[in-house]
């Protein structure tokens, strides 16, 4: 049997990663941080324990790595879907109706990287994480922005800060005001992106 080609070997070594970012969101999903090990991560996706250690220094980083590649892909599901549009506002709403929908779909493992990124060590730089800014700065770009760069970082501020608020324990706030409340900032229409029923009361009254 001849040896695999480099080509092969790394493909078989991306898709392992991928199974391993696959489970961590699963099992944290499901269980929680502090009760998911590495060794259930490295069993859901059928690994070997030393892979994981491989791939990432520690479960923080590799939680990380797993939801930004979560939310990268739901926002490229969001922008790409039905019917494909090059408008800079419709693309903008989408974006933010797929950050508002993970806080709302998956309340655990959002807050649990929340709470990861506001403590001391803070966010981590990785491939995910770059692959999901790339995007997100795109659609500002498409939007409009003079300034892609800087209003990047304030959207995603403002993400961030209305995903802590949706996941807030014992005092949430509602997904349908924040999203009313960004699309006002942003001169989105309501209908644009993917509204929920029922249109909220106007910010401020």
């Amino acid at each position: 049997m001849s040896p695999r080609s480099a080509a092969v070997n790394e493909e078989l070594r991306r898709r392992s990663c991928e199974r391993l970012l696959q489970a961590t969101v699963e099992l944290v999903g499901e269980r929680g941080y502090e009760a998911t090990t590495l060794a259930d991560i490295a069993d859901r996706a059928g690994a070997a324990r030393g892979l994981v250690s491989y791939y990432f220094p520690g479960k923080r980083q590799l939680l990380q790595s797993a939801v930004h590649r979560l939310m990268h892909r739901e926002l490229a599901s969001f922008l790409g879907r039905e019917p494909l549009t090059e408008d800079g506002h419709e693309l903008l709403a989408r974006a933010i109706d797929a950050v508002l929908g993970l806080a709302r779909e998956r309340p655990l493992l959002m807050r649990t990287h929340m709470a990861h990124i506001l403590t001391a060590e803070g966010f981590i730089q990785c491939p995910e994480q770059q692959r999901l800014a790339f995007l997100l700065r795109d659609t500002v770009a498409r939007y409009g922005s003079p300034d892609p760069d800087t209003d990047y970082r304030l959207l995603r501020a403002l993400l961030m800060g209305a995903v802590v608020a949706i996941l807030l324990p014992g005092a949430p706030m509602p997904a349908e005001r924040l999203r009313a409340e960004l699309f006002q900032r942003y001169g989105l229409a309501w209908e644009l992106g993917v509204p929920p029923a029922a249109e909220p009361a106007a910010p401020g009254v």
